[in-house]
């Protein structure tokens, strides 16, 4: 198996006739999906989506891809294919658009109704061609054919995409529930008749790859919810992803059939199920969903409220139920069902959540508890059956972490896909398919890039290692006021301190180190505001981290008279 070197420089020219691939995200991390096609100048995007931040970076609302690559080729890009609709695979869409608003993109009726819908909130209008499973699209030099694939929302695609250079099909996120809500099944023919034409590059998701066997199906959710709707005593509180479409019907058909109410709550929510009910894919009978507003009106016990935060997300609805920051106030009796999984990366923030509500009394259902969730993502025993159907000539594993990756490798070699030839990249590695061998010959720029507030890419690595120091340790201000000639002290030093666990009167001890430090530097003819700064920085951490082992951020102001 091929892998990458720390050593990679850019990549050589592409040869005339080949087909290069470069992932910007979703490699060695689960979510921030995107992928760029080169072919004879032209670039083809699949997917552009965010990665949700974790504790480490504090303030941060998103991460993006990083589009640096490409930003001086965006007129070469002829489309941008959504293989659904999952945040982590459309959420970058608007920020790349606002870079080009005129880049087209491709994808099914609801993919393209749930980014329309956030883009509209970025007032941007896109130019969209809808498919559906078996259209064949010409999209610049690259002849896209969509496979239908089953996946945790409705109207999910694969795509292949032809050039002279080769086959190269994108499973997008996939797994083969065979007993699906809405009886759209992955398509096996269809990729059966893509291996006997003669898939030259395979990406396959490896979300479940260490997973052994076979997802259960969605619809064996439904005897669990039967009887948690069965015994609970008062108000029902559901978090889910608030575009997973299936789970939400599920969770519907239990409150009709115990003869509840239904409200969704938070904007996300309410929009994409709204969208879902409108165009089909989601059933909802007359008078089972009502406005948050009127459940004051209704007793406890025909009570079901939906919301997001499945996650642990801060400010997302149950976070904020869970730290009492939020209109919806958890008493004892409330049942709470998380209906999904645990992200990597995440588990703290969610069991934070988990244990919030149950000090308030809330009983918490989760996946650690009951079957309230099954997976959107094929497991091994699937991929093994997937990797027979498509015989692939190159593999190419995406959508994972490094475990993940290397995990489904080993299986499509187990397959009979040669191990030099299974192809585990990483964001930025580039992979060049020439002659009909998929190699990796150079790496781009692919870090995160921040969302925060309006900012975007303005916070660097810098910025959240002092916001880290800031949370953990504090900060101590020192301001002193010298003499621009002499550099002598004429006024302070002052002190203060927030965060940092030290008493305000402690500091009369590093007083007089400051007042020497900075008459030693006087009498050596030190007049330099930034090296005044530097000693009284050096004299405080010294005395701090000698008495406390502490390492807070100091910030010596000095003003000079």
């Amino acid at each position: 198996m091929s892998h990458p070197h720390p050593e990679l420089g850019p990549p050589p020219k592409l040869p005339e006739g080949g087909l290069r691939v470069t992932p910007l995200g979703g490699l060695g991390e689960i979510g921030r999906n995107m992928t760029v096609f080169e072919y004879g100048g032209r670039l083809l995007i699949v997917d552009c989506g965010v990665l949700f931040p974790e504790e480490e970076q504090p303030g941060v609302d998103l991460i993006l891809p990083d589009f640096t690559s490409i930003r001086d080729r965006l007129d070469d890009i002829d489309g941008i294919v959504l293989t659904h609709g999952h945040e982590d695979h459309i959420g970058g869409v608007p920020f790349l658009l606002r870079e080009k608003p005129d880049i087209p993109l491709i994808g099914s009726k609801l993919t393209l109704a749930l980014i329309e819908a956030k883009l509209q909130e970025h007032r941007i209008r896109p130019y969209t061609l809808e498919v559906e499973e078996g259209n064949l699209e010409r999209i610049g030099p690259f002849e896209c054919e969509f496979v239908a694939v089953n996946h945790s929302i409705p109207d999910a695609l694969a795509v292949a995409i032809r050039t002279p250079a080769g086959l190269a099909v994108h499973t997008g996120d996939f797994k083969m529930d065979q007993l699906p809500l809405d009886g759209r099944l992955t398509d096996l023919p269809a990729f059966a008749k893509l291996g006997e034409e003669g898939i030259d590059l395979l990406l396959v998701d490896s979300t479940n790859s260490e997973v052994p066997g076979f997802v259960p199906p969605e619809r064996d959710i439904s005897n669990v919810l039967g009887q948690v709707f069965a015994s609970a005593q008062k108000r029902i509180i559901v978090a889910s992803f608030a575009s997973h479409v299936h789970r939400i019907q599920q969770i519907l058909d239990a409150a009709h059939e115990y003869g509840r109410r239904v409200a969704f709550v938070g904007r996300s929510m309410v929009r994409n199920m709204g969208i879902a009910r409108d165009l089909g894919y989601l059933r909802v009978p007359a008078g089972l969903v009502v406005d948050v507003k009127t459940l004051d009106d209704l007793p406890d016990d025909e009570v079901v409220l939906v919301c997001t935060g499945s996650q642990g997300e801060p400010m997302a609805a149950l976070s904020r139920m869970a730290n009492r920051d939020h209109q919806i106030r958890i008493v004892p009796g409330d049942t709470v069902i998380l209906a999904s999984s645990l992200i990597p990366g995440n588990e703290n923030a969610v069991y934070r959540v988990i244990n919030g509500l149950t000090r308030w009394g809330a009983n918490v259902v989760h996946k650690g508890n009951a079957k309230v969730h099954v997976s959107g993502h094929a497991s091994a025993g699937e991929l093994l059956y997937f990797y027979n159907i498509c015989k692939p000539k190159n593999l190419m594993p995406v959508h994972g972490e490094w475990r993940h990756l290397r995990a489904n490798a080993e299986l499509g070699a187990l397959t009979g896909v040669p191990k030099n030839r299974c192809v585990i990249a990483e964001d930025g590695v580039v992979v060049d398919l020439v002659d009909g061998i998929a190699k990796i010959t150079g790496k781009v720029q692919a870090g995160y890039v921040y969302v925060d507030g309006l900012s975007v890419g303005d916070v660097t690595e810098t910025s959240l290692k002092d916001r880290r120091i800031l949370g953990e340790e504090g900060i101590i201000s020192v301001f002193v006021v010298v003499d621009s000639t002499t550099g002598k002290i004429v006024g302070g030093p002052h002190i203060q301190a927030r965060g940092s666990g030290i008493e305000d009167g402690a500091f009369s001890a590093v007083i007089p180190k400051i007042e020497d430090s900075l008459a030693k530097a006087a009498s050596d003819g030190v007049a330099d505001t930034h090296q005044i700064q530097q000693l009284v920085r050096r004299a405080v951490g010294k005395w701090v981290s000698d008495s406390y082992r502490r390492r807070p951020m100091i910030l010596p102001v000095v003003v000079e008279v």
